[in-house]
């Protein structure tokens, strides 16, 4: 991917100084390799950030490389259990003991066995989430950099989350940073010197975000399944890597009647889990937003079982399925839950634009979040977005002014308040779309976070060599530190 397409999207000023870094980076950087380390290849914000961040990174002139750890049903499970601690949830409600540990210890040490052979000593080696910390110290055996970074957690840590922490902490103790998506994230018992705060951010030339024609948006979903009308143009789109792609699969549907491209719906997009609380999202449709408004509900994610980390999807969305066979016919003739097809990763994300596109309102209903993407996404496309004030959305969205923060995500009533005011002012639903293109222009932007990830990589190599020099690790400098509670 070419960084000098973002001259046509950032400032002047701040398009040289992302060149500039860039090739500082590139030069710094040559002739090692930064590998990044995760548990599913597709999939949910990680991944798709990934994607985003090497394409640029090798664009630069770096060798970025991403591997993915391999396990079985049952390291899954565990390491589902510790996502759902991270978020203050019990999840199964199984424990966090020395079983788990055997298998988390376990599974990761055959991944360790095909990994080392491949790491050189000068490499920097980025491991995300729980499923990858407990390679830290196979990693730093081998002389590399090793910088772990969650993308989950939440402000205020209940026993459920200092739980985790405890059964995670001493695989990170030998790392050389940690990075969190805020600063409220970060774990107590890491030292302050090491961590940083990295949002996460999209990228505005993507499948899921680059410009579509309302034509082009109606012909993807007609040819995807989603409408039953509206077909004038081809539906393709521009995969990441500028060559050209088509919608040839269609979404499963569950729906009483197809959408048509004169309904309006309002539409939340996420993975098939209870944290996302799409069973909330369709209840507080059914009671206080479909006898109000004439819009339809949308509840879309990802074929059940395309997601390799996630054991639970399966499970969520039948729950879903459930519930919808459970609603009055009248509003169930409204409520439409899209599996997308993600064989093809282009053409997933070429369908969830064009919804987002075509969406009167974006919701986004979480209890809990690490940061939640899906709103960076949302907003670039100049929607107005509903939203659970919860993690990283805080960080998004400036509550009555670039979206709607729902201070509590269980409070189905306010929720359908905030909706149907939404849908019946469309003057302050362009507003507020507009000025949330411009929140995500300004702060969300994959240069800015290639940036900061190019600048953390910098101060780990830097504080490695006044380590060997001395005997001291210099600290990461105060912009990139977080308080530690």
């Amino acid at each position: 991917m070419d960084s000098h397409r973002f001259e046509a999207v950032l400032s002047a000023e701040e398009y040289q100084n992302l060149r500039s870094l860039v090739d500082r980076g590139a030069m710094a950087l040559r002739g090692r390799v930064i590998w990044n380390v995760n548990s599913t290849a597709s999939g949910g914000g990680v991944a798709e950030l990934l994607r985003t961040l090497l394409g640029y990174s090798r664009g630069s002139g770096v060798d970025a490389r991403w591997l993915v750890v391999s396990g079985g049903p049952a390291f899954f499970e565990v390491t589902k259990r510790i996502h759902n601690r991270l978020h203050g949830f019990d999840g199964d409600g199984r424990a966090l003991g020395e079983g788990e540990r055997a298998i988390y210890e376990g599974t990761l040490a055959e991944n360790a066995a095909a990994l080392v052979p491949l790491i050189h000593p000068e490499d920097i080696v980025i491991l995300h989430d729980p499923q990858t910390a407990g390679l830290v110290d196979a990693v730093r055996r081998t002389g590399a950099a090793v910088i772990w970074r969650c993308h989950v957690g939440v402000d205020h840590p209940n026993s459920r989350v200092r739980e985790a922490w405890s059964f995670m902490r001493r695989y990170l103790r030998n790392a050389d940073a940690y990075v969190f998506s805020r600063a409220q994230f970060a774990w107590d018992g890491l030292e302050p010197r090491k961590i940083a705060v990295i949002h996460p951010s999209i990228d505005p030339f993507s499948a899921k975000n680059q410009d579509q024609t309302r034509a082009q948006s109606l012909a993807i979903l007609v040819r995807a399944g989603v409408l039953a009308d509206g077909a004038g143009a081809p539906a393709t789109f521009t995969r990441g890597d500028e060559t050209p792609g088509r919608i040839d699969r269609a979404a499963a549907l569950l729906e009483a009647r197809p959408l048509t491209s004169a309904d309006r719906f309002v539409i939340q997009v996420s993975r098939w889990d209870r944290l996302k609380d799409p069973l909330g999202v369709m209840a507080g449709f059914a009671r206080h937003i479909a006898d109000r408004t004439d819009a339809h509900l949308v509840l879309a994610g990802p074929a059940a079982d395309s997601v390799a980390d996630d054991p639970e999807g399966a499970a969520v969305i039948g729950l879903v399925r459930d519930a919808w066979h459970q609603l009055p016919q009248p509003i169930q003739s409204r409520v439409h839950v899209a599996s997308l097809p993600t064989t093809d990763i282009g053409e997933n994300a070429a369908i969830v634009n064009a919804l987002q596109r075509q969406a009167a309102v974006v919701i986004q209903k979480s209890v809990a979040e690490g940061f939640g993407l899906t709103v960076a996404e949302a907003m670039w496309k100049d929607r107005a977005v509903v939203a659970s004030a919860v993690g990283g959305i805080q960080d998004q969205i400036v509550d009555g002014e670039s979206g709607v923060l729902l201070p509590d995500p269980r409070d189905l009533a306010a929720f359908g308040n905030a909706v149907v005011d939404l849908l019946e002012d469309r003057e302050r639903a362009q507003l507020i779309g507009a000025a949330a293109h411009a929140r995500i222009r300004d702060a969300f932007l994959a240069p800015r976070h290639l940036g900061r990830h190019f600048a953390l990589i910098e101060r780990v190599l830097s504080a490695r060599e006044g380590e060997r020099g001395d005997g001291r690790v210099p600290a990461v400098p105060a912009a990139a530190v977080s308080s530690q509670r």
